[in-house]
C-alpha cells in the first residue's frame, strides 16, 4: 500500500513541478507523514527528480522545443551556483535562510504582477546581464533552501520573454543538473532506501510525462496565476513549517 501511494505521490508532485515548480509542496511532506527518515525523503526525491526532470526535458527536446546549444550553458552556471549555496549555507542559520526565502518568493510574487513577460515571447534564451546572475542566483537560492527554486526560474524565463514551453524545458535541464550531484551524494551515503525510492521514481516519470503533457496545450496567459497559486503555497508552507 505504501508502495501505491508513493508511485501516487511522485504522479502528483511532479506533474505540479513540471508546470510550476513547488513539487515539493506535496512529495516531502507526504513521505515525512509516511514515515521515512528526513534524509531519506530528501534523497528520494533528489533520486526521482534527477531522472524525471531529464525525461520531460528529453520529451521537449525531441519535438524541437528547444536545443542543446541554448540549454547546455545553464548547468555549469546552476551547479556553480548551487555548490556557491551549499557553502554558504553553512555560515547561516536555519531561521535565517527561510527568512530570506520568503523575501525571494514575496518578491517574485509581486513582480509577477508588474512585469510584461506573459510566457508568449519568442526570444532564445542568451547569456547576459540577467539571465547569467538570475540563473547562478537561484541556483545559489537551490543550494542554501530548495523548496521554490523551479518557481523562480520559471519567474525569470517570464520577465526574459521566453516562451512558456522553452521555459519549462530550460527548468527542467536545470533542475537535472542540481539534482544529479545531489542525488549522487545521498546514494553514496547509503541514505537512500531504494524500495520506496524507485516507487517514488516510477510515479515522477509518470507526472512528468503528464505534466509535460498539460504544459503543451496550456495558454501562456494561464502560467502567472498557476504561478502565483504556488508561490503562495510555498510561503505558507515555508512560514510554518520552518519559521513558527
Amino acid at each position: 500500500m505504501e508502495y501505491i501511494l508513493l508511485y501516487m505521490i511522485g504522479i502528483c508532485a511532479t506533474t505540479l513541478g513540471t508546470l510550476a515548480g513547488g513539487g515539493g509542496l506535496i512529495s516531502l511532506p507526504a513521505m515525512l507523514i509516511l514515515g521515512l527518515p528526513i534524509h531519506s525523503a530528501i534523497g528520494a526525491n533528489k533520486v526521482s527528480n534527477t531522472v524525471s526532470s531529464f525525461s520531460s526535458f528529453y520529451h521537449l527536446y525531441r519535438k524541437r522545443e528547444i536545443s542543446l546549444k541554448e540549454a547546455i550553458w545553464i548547468i555549469p552556471v546552476s551547479l556553480g551556483g548551487g555548490v556557491t549555496g551549499g557553502f554558504i549555507a553553512s555560515h547561516i542559520s536555519g531561521k535565517n535562510m527561510y527568512i530570506i526565502a520568503i523575501i525571494l518568493l514575496i518578491f517574485g510574487f509581486s513582480a509577477s504582477f508588474k512585469g510584461k513577460g506573459n510566457f508568449a515571447g519568442t526570444e532564445p534564451l542568451k547569456m547576459n546581464k540577467v539571465s547569467v546572475p538570475g540563473l547562478f542566483g537561484i541556483g545559489l537560492y537551490d543550494g542554501l533552501f530548495g523548496p521554490g527554486q523551479g518557481t523562480l526560474m520559471l519567474y525569470l524565463f517570464g520577465y526574459l520573454n521566453i516562451a512558456y514551453l522553452r521555459a519549462v524545458a530550460l527548468v527542467r535541464i536545470a533542475t537535472f543538473s542540481s539534482c544529479f550531484g545531489a542525488a549522487i551524494s545521498y546514494i553514496s551515503t547509503g541514505k537512500i532506501i531504494w524500495p520506496m525510492t524507485i516507487a517514488l521514481l516510477l510515479g515522477s516519470l509518470s507526472g512528468a510525462q503528464i505534466g509535460v503533457r498539460i504544459a503543451e496545450k496550456l495558454k501562456p496567459k494561464y502560467v502567472k496565476p498557476i504561478l502565483r497559486v504556488v508561490t503562495i503555497g510555498l510561503i505558507f508552507q515555508i512560514f510554518v513549517d520552518k519559521v513558527i
